[in-house]
């Protein structure tokens, strides 16, 4: 699949702050960015803005960018709202999906099944993108809809990674078709718990992700306090 050169670089980005290639407090160098990636200025400064919008990075004027810290506890908080706004998305699609939605549901459905996809763990979370849209969608809230794209933006950094925790990606699939059965059944209070449960982060899958998310989380902020600090003299 090719994606932007905004995408790219924002997924590189992500990729090197989560697993951390970049530390908290590192400087962004939108000149080095440029020549390694073969790239004007538009979509690194597109990126960032992107990046800041998730809390990844902190834009300081006159200063520059600069990797943030993570706070994890915030961070679980996120995701537990996140699985409520798709439970909810999820009990009214099962509602008051039409007919036509519902066709569209499961050709997401089948487009994150593809084998190519699939083993791409990149390409298999923007399909996956994909059909948790048609829900929201198929909820026929726009508020709802609005209020949990925005959260998930915000997370997306984090889902991504989650998806390259070993066996995820065969695991979602599979709570992918157990979600389509419900909401095509109409069973509306299924469908809200299958959802809340694909969305929230238990077990040895959360031991996983708490591991590599605390090692980034738990390294120093102190280099973008004292740029901060440095501003305000």
């Amino acid at each position: 699949m090719k994606r932007p050169n905004t995408q790219k670089l924002k997924d590189f980005l992500e990729d090197a702050i989560i697993n951390g290639r970049l530390l908290p407090g590192e400087k962004l160098d939108p000149e080095a960015l440029s020549k390694q990636f073969g790239v004007s200025r538009t979509p690194i400064r597109e990126a960032i803005q992107q990046l800041s919008a998730s809390g990844l990075v902190v834009v300081l004027p006159k200063k520059g960018t600069f990797i943030a810290k993570v706070s994890f506890d915030q961070l679980i908080e996120m995701f537990e709202v996140m699985a409520e706004f798709e439970g909810m998305c999820g009990r009214l699609a099962a509602r008051r999906i039409t007919e036509d939605e519902l066709i569209v549901l499961k050709a997401a459905l089948l487009r994150c099944e593809d084998p190519a996809i699939r083993a791409n763990p990149d390409d298999y979370y923007y399909e996956n993108e994909h059909f948790h849209n048609c829900i929201y969608n198929a909820s026929h809230n726009a508020f709802l809809a609005t209020e949990a794209r925005q959260l998930k933006q915000r997370l997306k950094p984090y889902r991504r990674l989650q998806l390259q925790i070993r066996g995820r990606v065969t695991d979602s699939i599979q709570e992918h078709r157990n979600i389509y059965s419900a909401i095509n059944a109409g069973d509306a209070a299924l469908a809200e718990e299958r959802l809340r449960q694909h969305v929230l982060i238990q077990g040895e899958n959360f031991g996983d992700f708490a591991v590599r998310v605390k090692a980034y989380s738990d390294l120093s902020r102190e280099p973008i306090q004292n740029a901060r600090n440095s501003i305000t003299k």
